[in-house]
């Protein structure tokens, strides 16, 4: 079994009871019950980066679908059915990545102590919790109208096969773009029934930016990588790294200011895209090959662009109402 720590060890003690890349001190590992820690951890719900991730382009879809219709602001029961489905979706999508890679994460210094290799959790358990996951996934679909539930039922296609891509592709974040960047989708079929070239720009570019950031990301386990054979972008790009982050970083600009530009954005929609590319040009200009430290607490910024950005397109669609 992997350890497990309880209410008030030390320092020391707790950081054992969990993976590298976790928040330290969570609420998780203080204060939930010891029984539910490995599913919490199983569903990332220690790791809070991945559901913001998966939020934030529906976020950006809605306000730009709000912008596009002329409403007054972005839809608020829309934004909060996006946000529990992000928490359960991650859940969901993290759970059945670890049920595949639990050999490779065996493998690797940065995912052993995950709750499948480390032996905390049976694959039939994670397979229920699993279901359990997805069910309330189900439930916050169907609150939409059939277009927007056929568009998300659809994103399952990239979800299920990510996984096994890192064995057999150079650029596994390719796929995972494809997943998490799916709620550029979402937020205007959800709102105008249909899809347009705002959407389809916005999930481009967004794709552009998950890339760019997952790179980021798996410079964590390079070396890891190398001796378990599991390809990555950032292996791919080796010493190539830092143009080719800035080359997808700025591929998600162009692609999201277009997006922009076709769904009608004025000023304030422009000022949070060109707060957004500032902060990605900061993460070009830091990002280290072999850092790996340094490369989570990059990626993990995303969220703060993220942020950004969405508060841009948000103050302008209310302007706009304002201003009609």
């Amino acid at each position: 079994m992997g350890a497990r720590a309880a209410p008030g060890v030390s320092a020391g003690e707790a950081a054992q009871s969990r993976v590298a890349d976790a928040v330290a001190g969570h609420w998780v590992d203080r204060l939930a019950p010891r029984a539910a820690r490995p599913y919490l951890r199983l569903a990332r719900i220690d790791r809070p980066i991945g559901w913001w991730l998966l939020l934030l382009p529906c976020w950006w879809s809605a306000a730009l679908a709000a912008t596009h219709a002329g409403m007054p602001w972005p839809d608020p029961r829309h934004l909060i059915l996006f946000l529990v489905g992000a928490v359960a979706m991650r859940g969901a999508g993290s759970t059945y990545n670890d049920i595949a890679d639990r050999d490779l994460d065996a493998r690797v210094e940065r995912t052993r102590l995950r709750p499948l290799p480390s032996g905390q959790i049976t694959a039939r358990a994670a397979a229920a919790f699993l279901a359990a996951q997805a069910l309330v996934g189900f439930l916050v679909l169907v609150q939409f109208d059939g277009f927007a539930i056929l568009v998300g039922l659809c994103s399952l296609v990239p979800v299920a096969i990510y996984p096994f891509m890192k064995r057999v592709m150079a650029m596994p974040q390719l796929v995972l773009g494809l997943a998490f960047a799916w709620g550029a989708l979402m937020g205007w079929a959800a709102l105008l029934d249909q899809l347009a070239s705002p959407a389809l720009l916005l999930y481009a570019g967004t794709i552009a930016w998950v890339v760019g950031y997952d790179t980021i990301y798996a410079v964590q386990d390079i070396e890891d990588d190398e001796i378990a054979g599991i390809r990555s972008s950032a292996r791919l790009f080796g010493p190539r790294l830092k143009p080719a982050v800035a080359l997808c970083y700025g591929a998600a600009v162009i692609l999201i200011g277009a997006a922009a530009h076709a769904a009608g954005a004025g000023w304030l929609g422009y000022l949070g895209l060109a707060a957004f590319a500032g902060h990605l040009g900061w993460q070009v200009l830091r990002v280290q090959a072999r850092d790996g430290h340094g490369a989570l607490t990059l990626f993990r910024s995303n969220r703060g662009a993220g942020l950004v950005l969405f508060l841009g397109l948000a103050a302008d669609t209310i302007q706009q109402g304002w201003a009609s």
